[in-house]
């Protein structure tokens, strides 16, 4: 992935992350969760979205713009940690990061002929 740009997220930290919501979410052993609150940055301003995560590349400072560039940015993180991110509001309405995950029944065992 030549010209990557990942803003401000730091991989090192995204990943220490991402361990320690999977270690939570097994220990728990509750109900299925399809996401887990990575990081929540306390705001839904887009002008404090844009500073946080560093998007001065943003050309309009629209909801619509904003929620494309977080999609991808999304997405390149994802690729690059191998693991499903998305940008989505808390119930508070705040900006969070998640962990996407994959419901256990949803990945097919293989079955011998």
């Amino acid at each position: 992935m030549e010209g990557v740009k990942i803003y401000g997220l730091c991989l090192e930290r995204l990943r220490y992350q991402i361990t320690n919501a999977r270690k939570r979410v097994k220990s728990e052993r509750s109900e299925y969760q399809e996401r887990v609150l990575l990081e929540c940055y306390n705001t839904a301003e887009l002008d404090e979205i844009i500073d946080i995560l560093e998007l001065y590349d943003v050309e309009e400072r629209t909801p619509d713009i904003v929620r494309d560039k977080l999609g991808d940015l999304a997405y390149t993180v994802s690729e690059l940690v191998r693991e499903t991110i998305l940008f989505d509001y808390t119930d508070e309405g705040h900006l969070g990061l998640y962990l996407a995950l994959l419901k256990e029944s949803a990945v097919p065992e293989y079955q011998a002929a």
